[in-house]
């Protein structure tokens, strides 16, 4: 006998309870269905399936391009399924339910002296069936790479509410059919929701590093900060797991939010680093000092993190600047006005060049300069801008077009990090040729017939 299918809430506090993401949209389901097992997933999609209703998954609602919402059909929240199964220190792997949020994964992990290496800013509330979903990086992406590399086995619901359980191969060689069939595990990371909804994961986790040490640097001018950042990449004596860019405009965020009013007041720009050296050698701090020196930077204003506590201050001054923005795009939302955020990238030595073009089509626009910050150490800045009512969204809507299409002729991408979702569809095709969409919509027909999984997402 199958399990029972979950209650799908109709409630309208319920269903508004769910009706927003980061994105700054606001989408009502018609229905809320909140599993606690994948035999509830399972039966929840075989009953969709039939009657053609469509369902959305979601999990911490972090999303930046509307993902995690939806007016059609049931949005179903996986939260409830929230068991860290297992963590095995010796195969240095996790099994995790989908509802798991990231950071509790990571608490979990460092009592085994193991780590979780992905790091999504917002870890405390994306969960990692989102992550997975997503392929969710974040500022520590420079060493470890994104989500993909991590995960070693999932466990799938598909449409039809059959379940599936797909592994990486072990073998270094195969010449099998296609390589696009090869590993299975690579269609559902990154689908955003369409093609399979995960229920569970085994992750590969890595040794805790012994040390690491972080430093903000300030710099008199942002062509000084971000030439520096290019060093610190090229380096072969420093070993930086991330490379964080923030401009003048985040860093008053973060002299706010860390009562820091008197830090580094000559500064336009500072970059924030995180060095792990190879174990038995201490941080190269003269190294990065001596580094900073040559790129102009203001070094009596640099700030040494040394330790967990210490390290945890940074991220949260990190985050300060995405929350700030968070908060004052949702102030606009009554106006008809939101947050605007990219996640564009471009080949890393081409990354002052794409801001100055980014610079120059906000300031020929007449709206205000973005908010930019973020993965500059792989040529990933977010770029922020706050539209105050529907106007504003429009010329700003037009501005980051013209700016993806900048970073396209630079050998970038429209989305870096955060997926396409459904605010970003329509600049698919601005990257991808209509043979690379055919061949994604075969594979959505061939695991979703129906089209029920995640309508509006990506496709």
């Amino acid at each position: 006998m199958g399990e029972r299918t979950p209650e799908i809430v109709r409630d309208e506090d319920v269903r508004r309870a769910y009706a927003a993401d980061v994105s700054g949209l606001v989408m009502v389901p018609d229905g809320v269905a909140r599993p606690t097992s994948a035999g509830e997933v399972a039966a929840l999609l075989a009953e969709a399936a039939a009657a053609g209703t469509a369902v959305t998954a979601a999990g911490g609602q972090t999303s930046t391009t509307a993902s995690s919402i939806t007016d059609r059909g049931i949005l179903l929240s996986l939260r409830a399924m929230h068991r860290v199964i297992d963590i095995d220190p010796v195969a240095r792997t996790a099994r995790v339910e989908p509802g798991v949020f990231v950071g509790d994964l990571k608490r979990a992990c460092a009592e085994h002296d193991l780590l979780f290496a992905p790091d999504p800013t917002s870890e405390d509330e994306c969960t990692v069936g989102g992550a997975v979903a997503c392929n969710a990086s974040g500022a520590r992406s420079l060493r470890y790479g994104a989500t993909r590399p991590h995960v070693r086995s999932l466990r799938v619901a598909l449409a039809d509410g059959s379940i599936v359980d797909v592994k990486r191969s072990s073998v270094e060689k195969n010449t099998v059919g296609f390589q696009l069939a090869h590993d299975p595990v690579d269609w559902f990371i990154g689908s955003e929701g369409t093609l399979g909804i995960v229920v569970e994961a085994e992750l590969s986790l890595l040794p805790l590093p012994a040390l690491v040490m972080g430093l903000s640097i300030p710099f008199a001018s942002e062509a000084e900060a971000l030439a520096f950042v290019m060093a610190a990449r090229e380096s072969r004596a420093l070993h930086p797991r991330c490379l964080e860019f923030f401009d003048v405009l985040a860093l008053a965020i973060t002299r706010a939010a860390e009562d820091m009013s008197s830090w580094a007041l000559g500064a336009a720009a500072f970059v924030y680093v995180e060095e792990v050296p190879a174990r038995g050698t201490e941080p190269a701090l003269d190294a990065w000092l001596a580094l900073a020196e040559a790129h102009g930077a203001i070094t009596d204003d640099v700030r040494v993190y040394d330790g967990e506590t210490a390290l945890r201050d940074a991220r949260r001054m990190r985050h300060a600047v995405p929350a700030h923005m968070n908060e004052r795009g949702a102030a606009r939302r009554p106006f008809g006005g939101r947050k605007v955020s990219t996640d564009w990238a471009v080949p890393y030595a081409q990354l002052a060049r794409a801001i100055a073009r980014a610079r120059d089509l906000a300031e020929r626009a007449g709206i205000d300069q973005a908010v930019i910050y973020g993965h500059a150490g792989n040529g990933h800045p977010h770029q922020n801008f706050i539209a105050g009512d529907a106007d504003d969204l429009a010329k700003i809507d037009r501005v980051v077009e013209a700016t993806l299409r900048e970073v396209i002729a630079l050998g970038g991408t429209v989305a870096a990090e955060h997926g396409i979702g459904k605010i970003k569809r329509k600049w698919l095709s601005m990257q991808m040729s209509p043979l690379q969409v055919g061949m994604m919509r075969a594979v959505k027909q061939q695991l979703d017939p129906r089209g029920i999984l995640a309508p509006g997402n990506v496709l």
